[in-house]
């Protein structure tokens, strides 16, 4: 069983106390490695590090060229261990590795290599002075790091997610402060070691585990943090903008949180196609996605159809052994979330649902030992029921009939979530009218959920504040500063 430390000032560590963790394979409940368990002191020391080496200039004062350059090694080395991270995120997970082979570690790569090479692109500008009294002003805009940038990412796509945060803010110059989720904190860890490779400046990259109830707080809390971004779920979301508002310095929130999105069904859409979508937007990574088409909303013209055919798909997905490449759906996280997921299915039929697939654990060997859950179909869902305006987050998707375009869009709009939908349709205007009419922070038109490292990403409402990815989510890292400089020789008059 591997061993990690915490990785403070290029060093692995112990934490002050002494304790540890242990993080298992969630398919079949085997130890994988033992991790130190950071206390509030230990985050302390990595805080303190982190802004020692910011306030040292030893990074935010290089040239964005050279810092390209540290990340786009560190990429190179994520490429040699490619293999070994998506065994990793797979067993630590519990998903098929046939996604993080091709989903979860790529992307990670990706935005290493992305965010490496926009930076170089980051310019000011000049603004025009309308006035005649400022003849001699030159106004001009300037970006510049925050400092220190506490990234805390979730369970579902450890790497992914994490590096989706870090890259952002080590290529404007700030430094971070990681921790993974004390559930899947593996590939948080291996990171550590391939930045120390990759030959980073101490204390610029600090990644410690632990819970989030201790290790996670005291980083929210700390006063040398800057920015705080976080994934994950909406409570946490709220409490990490109280620890902010409490703590001596408020710090930037960017958060990605909760989602319930609508997948609107219209009759000329290609069925097939659709189909093989709406099941990718709620059994990919068994559900445990922010952004997965969770609500189907069907058109009553193709209702039965429809149903027909999804739910014969859905029937078909196979669970099983996350280390084999055929294997399309693996275990949620925990027994706990397990019983959640299914309590929600209950909850639904009680309340006058019908369950068309699915509902219950799969525990035929090999998913005995792991938290396996059926692909799940609830009709008749109405929008006053918890399962319609709650993240389940996991293989559960609930549909509802609509009459017209205008109903569907009303029932997209029906939740206190805005992250992702998706449409589905042959016609363009139907697809304009309602991507402009659909309150969320991405729509997909005839396709299912998905990332795309130069598209801004994030949430409305409940979902979020900010954004990830692209230009954009590269400037959430960066502060902005007007620069007014006159170089007239007699006083400046305003009027």
């Amino acid at each position: 069983m591997k061993q990690f430390k915490l990785f403070i000032n290029n060093e692995w560590v112990d934490a002050s106390n002494g304790e540890t963790f242990t993080s298992y394979n969630i398919a079949t409940g085997e130890p994988i490695a033992e991790l130190s368990a950071a206390t509030a002191e230990d985050v302390k020391i990595a805080c303190d590090t982190a802004r020692k080496s910011f306030s040292s200039g030893i990074w935010p004062q290089l040239f964005p060229d050279e810092r390209a350059e540290y990340m786009l090694k560190a990429a190179q080395i994520m490429k040699k261990r490619e293999k070994e991270l998506a065994l990793t995120e797979a067993i630590d997970t519990g998903k098929p590795i046939s996604e993080t082979s091709v989903v979860d570690i790529p992307l990670s790569i990706w935005a290493m290599e992305y965010f490496a090479n926009l930076a170089r692109e980051i310019q000011g500008h000049v603004l025009p002075i309308n006035r005649e009294s400022a003849k001699e002003v030159l106004d001009f805009v300037t970006y510049e790091p925050y400092g220190v940038v506490a990234v805390i990412s979730p369970y579902n796509f450890p790497l992914h997610l994490l590096t989706r945060s870090i890259c952002p803010a080590l290529a404007t110059g700030n430094t971070v402060v990681c921790k993974a989720s004390s559930m899947t904190p593996i590939t948080a860890s291996l990171m550590g070691e391939i930045f120390l490779e990759a030959g980073f400046p101490a204390g610029v990259v600090n990644i410690i585990s632990g819970s989030g109830s201790v290790a996670g707080e005291a980083l929210a809390s700390n006063k040398e943090i800057d920015i705080i971004s976080f994934t994950g779920s909406e409570s946490v979301g709220r409490r990490l903008i109280e620890l902010s508002s409490q703590s001596q310095r408020i710090k930037k929130t960017i958060l990605e949180l909760g989602g319930k999105g609508p997948a609107i069904v219209e009759p000329d859409c290609n069925i097939d196609n659709t189909i093989e979508n709406v099941i990718g937007g709620f059994c990919f990574n068994q559900g445990e996605v922010c952004c997965a088409s969770s609500r189907l909303l069907l058109n009553e013209k193709i209702y039965d159809e429809f149903i027909e055919k999804l739910v014969n798909k859905a029937n078909s997905l196979k669970l099983g052994d996350i280390l084999d490449p055929e294997t399309q759906m693996g275990a949620l996280i925990s027994k706990s979330h397990l019983e959640d997921v299914d309590g929600y299915v209950k909850q639904a039929v009680e309340a006058g649902a019908k369950l068309a697939c699915g509902g219950e654990r799969y525990s035929i060997s090999p998913c005995d030992k792991g938290y396996y859950y059926k692909p799940t179909l609830l009709e008749d869902v109405k929008p006053d029921m918890a399962c319609f305006c709650e993240e389940i987050f996991g293989p559960v998707l609930v549909v509802t009939k609509y009459k017209n375009l205008d109903e569907a869009i009303e029932l997209a709009n029906a939740t206190e979530f805005g992250l992702g939908a998706n449409i589905y349709t042959e016609n363009y205007k139907t697809a304009f009218k309602a991507a402009k009419k659909i309150d969320a922070g991405t729509v997909w038109i005839n396709m299912t959920p998905s990332s795309q490292m130069s598209g801004p990403f994030g949430g409305n409402k409940n979902s979020g504040l900010g954004r990830e990815y692209g230009l954009i989510g590269l400037h959430e890292y960066l502060k902005v500063k007007n620069n007014v400089w006159y170089m007239g020789d007699t006083p400046y008059k305003f009027y």
